[in-house]
């Protein structure tokens, strides 16, 4: 934690350690008694919604699970989410190498290959159709793991976040709209994609999630690599496990495009650049950013304008609920309209948390869900 008046004061910090917690709210931290007084003018305005999100911390790291994370570095690795992956025996493993910081970038990335693997047992993961048919509404990640047939060891959903949380976002807008009611195609602009372009096999679950659905997602973003732009990329089958007689080692996916299942396609660059382009082609039932920080990145407000014209559902996850709650007021002040789908807890957000060093907050991949 860093002294949140670092750079306000004139007085530079005392020592290394911001150990000073604000006693209302104690998701800020100070060096100094001096600096906290300096900082009471700014962090007034904040303090009692910061206290109310706190209170949240108990609800937010509620999972199912009996895979934990350490909470305390293991000095052999360079993070938290190294040892965890170590742990459970997937560090740099198949999907897993880009979940640490030992991992490939996207920038670094040669290939945005789907041909990835599991690396778990077949009764650990989804590598097959699965036994029952979809209930008609997946509302945790409790009700997705019994339909699937995973037990509670399994870490699939640290992975699985990505279309789950597609999945949810769709759930959401069909409360608000009809634009998408059952039909045998589904178009989803996903924009700002940047760790999920190493591991798009994982979107292949939404086969499993919508059977029998044509689904057609563009993922549109400046960290797409400059040489797949355009590129497109089909998935007609779920990321393997690692049992040698698994059936899912045999199945072969047809080659005809009218038959796979899920189609993406690769576009670098901002939506409100390339928007015209991916219209000719695309006309989207659903609009989605994950993890998007809107407040932090000013070359959102034009994209937002961009929706707010066309009339699409649009939908936002972030990783806390400052974050959503600053992205609402950019947002609310460009439509000069609330939120049609208020700021609220996504079931199926990352089952670790993310590094946090701003806030005592807590943190999570797609924690919170909001829309225009």
């Amino acid at each position: 934690m860093e002294c949140a008046a670092k750079g306000l004061a004139a007085e530079p910090c005392a020592g290394g350690v911001a150990d000073r917690r604000c006693g209302s709210c104690g998701a800020v931290a100070y060096c100094s008694r001096a600096h906290q007084i300096m900082h009471w003018r700014v962090h007034k305005e904040e303090c009692e919604r910061f206290a109310g999100q706190m209170r949240h911390i108990d609800l937010l790291s509620q999972f199912p699970f009996t895979f934990l994370e350490p909470s305390a570095l293991n000095h052999e690795f360079p993070s938290t989410r190294c040892f965890f992956l170590q742990t459970i025996k997937l560090h740099q493993k198949g999907l897993w190498k880009s979940e640490c910081i030992c991992g490939p970038d996207v920038a670094s990335a040669k290939d945005l290959s789907i041909a990835a693997e599991w690396n778990l047992q077949s009764s650990l993961c989804p590598c097959t159709e699965p036994e029952n048919p979809v209930p008609a509404v997946l509302t945790s990640w409790e009700d997705y793991y019994q339909w699937r047939s995973l037990p509670l060891h399994s870490p699939v959903a640290v992975l699985l976040h990505w279309p789950l949380t597609l999945y949810h976002c769709l759930q959401l807008s069909r409360l608000q709209t009809s634009r998408y009611d059952g039909q045998d195609t589904l178009c989803i602009h996903y924009l700002g994609p940047e760790k999920e372009l190493l591991r798009l096999a994982v979107f292949g679950e939404l086969r499993a999630l919508f059977p029998g659905v044509q689904i057609h997602i563009e993922l549109v973003g400046p960290e797409v690599p400059e040489s797949r732009d355009g590129a497109a990329v089909n998935i007609s089958r779920y990321a393997r496990c690692s049992d040698e007689s698994c059936c899912c080692k045999s199945y072969v996916g047809p080659e005809d495009l009218s038959c796979t299942a899920v189609t993406l396609k690769l576009w670098k660059g901002f939506y409100h650049e390339r928007c015209h382009d991916i219209m000719k082609d695309s006309n989207p039932h659903l609009i989605v950013a994950p993890n998007a920080g809107v407040a932090a990145y000013p070359s959102w407000m034009p994209t937002i304008e961009i929706i707010r014209q066309m009339g699409i559902p649009a939908i936002f996850t972030d990783f806390c609920e400052e974050a959503a709650h600053l992205a609402s007021c950019c947002i609310s002040s460009i439509t000069g309209q609330p939120l049609k789908i208020p700021i609220q807890v996504n079931p199926f957000r990352q089952p670790v948390a993310a590094d946090n060093n701003a806030l005592y907050l807590p943190c999570y991949s797609n924690c919170f869900v909001f829309g225009m």
